[in-house]
């Protein structure tokens, strides 16, 4: 069985991107789903979010400014994984264990 060798190749950016950005899309979601719902509500949903989220948002809690609301906490969390994630990229790339675009036909 023949795999891509992006796949192969960088499996270690993969998974670390891969694993960034389910924070950071659980983050949106938590956010979103906050607009109608309570944060302390009884749905499977919401309580998903809270179980994936709640360690973020206290790892962060040190840089998270006072002024933000609750609500809108996950929002400033999940800008910060956007700029970890691009980060881990670049660092990866100059290591030479992400993929890069050269050579790409589109």
């Amino acid at each position: 069985m023949n795999f891509d060798p992006i796949i192969t190749d960088y499996w270690f950016y993969q998974l670390g991107n891969y694993l960034l950005a389910v924070v950071m899309y659980t983050l949106f979601g938590r956010a979103i789903l906050g607009m109608f719902v309570p944060i302390d509500s009884s749905l499977y949903i919401m309580r998903g979010f809270r179980y994936i989220t709640d360690p973020f948002l206290r790892l962060f809690a040190f840089m998270t400014p006072r002024f933000i609301p609750p609500g809108l906490a996950p929002l400033y969390v999940a800008f910060v994984i956007i700029v970890l994630r691009v980060i881990f990229w670049s660092v990866m790339y100059n290591l030479g264990l992400a993929p890069s675009l050269d050579g790409v036909q589109g």
